[in-house]
């Protein structure tokens, strides 16, 4: 795509499905597919790279691959794990999300967006498709609504917030859990208070909890390490 107006506003529709059962499930369902067939192979579910590549192919098949990011909006910012952009229409924002913290397999990632948007309804992803970014990065593409007219929560708020949808903090503060998903980087500029005094959790990290998440967040991310300095 050339990243003209009419393909910028034309770009959702070539995924008609994209609600979390849509697109997302199909995209779930065969990246699945490819780890049962590795591990019935080669005995193996470490097949992370593969996957990826076999869902680019599978993106084009299905006319959800968007050869240019800056058709849907103007790259932002870059974070540990997503490249940003501000979509066009002002009311939306797109992350390029390059796995990270999915480490043998793509599994935790699309349990991820699932728990997010079970969790999180004030602000849920939306899976739009996939898409390469500025580091040639084959990467899920998530579609955000804009939280506007917002501050950033307290580590106080953001901890009562937890509690009172059943999560307790855990590793001194590190990350919360209810047993069944841990729930790490919910720090201030991740949570956001709205006008309308609803908690938006933008950008947290899920696992499964018996998922060994933990050190997987270890490994991978540049805000443990933050955080324990700062601590110590």
């Amino acid at each position: 795509m050339d990243g003209d107006t009419t393909e910028r506003l034309s770009q959702e529709s070539q995924c008609p499905d994209a609600k979390e059962h849509g697109l997302l499930a199909r995209a779930s369902a065969f990246a699945g597919g490819v780890l049962s067939s590795i591990q019935a192979l080669a005995g193996t579910t470490a097949c992370k790279g593969v996957q990826i590549a076999r869902l680019k192919d599978w993106a084009k098949e299905n006319d959800c691959w968007i050869e240019n990011p800056e058709s849907l909006g103007v790259f932002s910012d870059r974070g540990s794990e997503n490249e940003v952009y501000m979509a066009y229409d002002g009311i939306h924002v797109y992350k390029l999300n390059d796995f990270r913290y999915s480490d043998d397999n793509l599994t935790p990632f699309f349990e991820r967006i699932v728990a997010h948007n079970q969790y999180f309804t004030a602000c849920p992803y939306d899976f739009i498709g996939f898409s390469q970014n500025r580091d040639g990065m084959i990467c899920a593409v998530l579609r955000q609504q804009l939280v506007v007219n917002a501050r950033e929560a307290t580590p106080e708020e953001i901890k009562a917030e937890f509690e009172r949808i059943g999560f307790h903090a855990e590793d001194n503060g590190e990350y919360f859990t209810n047993g069944i998903h841990d729930i790490f980087d919910a720090v201030p500029n991740n949570v956001l208070v709205g006008d309308d005094g609803n908690y938006y959790f933008i950008d947290t990290i899920i696992f499964l909890s018996d998922d060994n998440g933990l050190d997987t967040y270890k490994k991978y991310s540049p805000n443990y390490s933050k955080s324990k300095t700062n601590k110590g």
